[in-house]
């Protein structure tokens, strides 16, 4: 687990030497910090909302797929049940689904 200080600190520690050579001749202490700090956004902030949003696309495309399936079948049924049955009557009325056969 990296080491982490609060902010403000540069240089939590001195070696002794370095502070002792700088205090008896005068000269300042040169303290150099390395940043790894990046200007841009990492990968993973854009990559999660192109997740998500293809996740959402693969599932509208999975819907729309099934219901273009159902009504395929609906079709098929509709059109198996009126090639069999002939005339259908409800309540009275009678429906000629397909043409005669002649």
């Amino acid at each position: 687990m990296a080491h982490r200080d609060p902010p403000g600190i540069i240089a939590p520690h001195i070696p002794a030497d370095a502070y002792r050579r700088a205090e008896a001749t005068g000269h300042p202490v040169v303290i150099v910090v390395h940043t790894t700090d990046h200007d841009g956004h990492p990968l993973r902030h854009y990559l999660f909302p192109i997740v998500i949003a293809g996740a959402g696309v693969v599932g509208v495309f999975g819907l729309v797929a099934a219901f273009v399936a159902l009504l395929d079948f609906a079709v098929h049924t509709a059109i198996a049940i009126g090639s069999v049955a002939g005339p259908v009557s409800v309540g009275g009325i009678t429906l000629k689904l397909t043409r005669p056969k002649d």
